[in-house]
């Protein structure tokens, strides 16, 4: 069985240390599993039920919609915005949990993971995407979590694909929810 993994990145920022982890993890994808780093969350308008209407869903979030529709799970990857989840990712899972019960995120397994420049890499963001995006209808994986403090000093010099913790625990992250939608799909 192939398994197609959406990866959604928090940040819009070209040099995002989170963009680059999930890349990386795209590129330690096993053969059998396609991570997708999506690209296009600056397209999606804010979520608003008076433009999510049948007659004429915003391009930007029709097109997250459908390539969510064919992922079989979700990596999400955030940094911390002011002790939060930032807006463009909580905005994503927003439009992905409608409609109502049959969103596009619905029942998918979905890891969290993620780097920042606090000493705790992001955690209380993190924490706070897996609550949206269970609240949302994705089936989250509480016990798969992965997070890389310090982000600023300790990817200055170093891309994370080189280094070993990241690859190893990206690597575990990626075996793990692959199991998980391989056994929901049994």
């Amino acid at each position: 069985m192939s398994v197609r993994i959406l990866a959604l990145v928090g940040s819009l920022r070209a040099g995002s240390h989170n963009r680059q982890l999930a890349e990386t993890a795209a590129k330690l994808a096993p053969s059998g599993v396609d991570i997708e780093v999506y690209e296009g969350l600056a397209d999606v308008p804010f979520y608003n039920e008076d433009i999510d209407v049948e007659s004429g869903v915003p391009a930007g979030a029709a097109r997250l919609r459908e390539v969510a529709g064919q992922a079989d799970a979700f990596l999400l990857f955030s940094p911390e915005y002011n002790g939060t989840i930032p807006a463009v990712l909580k905005n994503a899972i927003d439009w992905l949990s409608r409609p109502h019960g049959a969103g596009a995120i619905s029942g998918k397994p979905v890891a969290v993971v993620g780097t920042a420049f606090g000493q705790y890499g992001g955690v209380w963001a993190q924490d706070e995407a897996r609550k949206a995006v269970g609240i949302a209808g994705g089936t989250v994986l509480d016990d798969v979590k992965l997070s890389f403090p310090g982000s600023l000093t300790r990817f200055a010099e170093t891309h994370p694909g080189d280094d070993a913790e990241v690859v190893s625990g990206l690597t575990e992250v990626i075996d793990r929810l692959t199991d998980r939608t391989t056994a929901a799909a049994a």
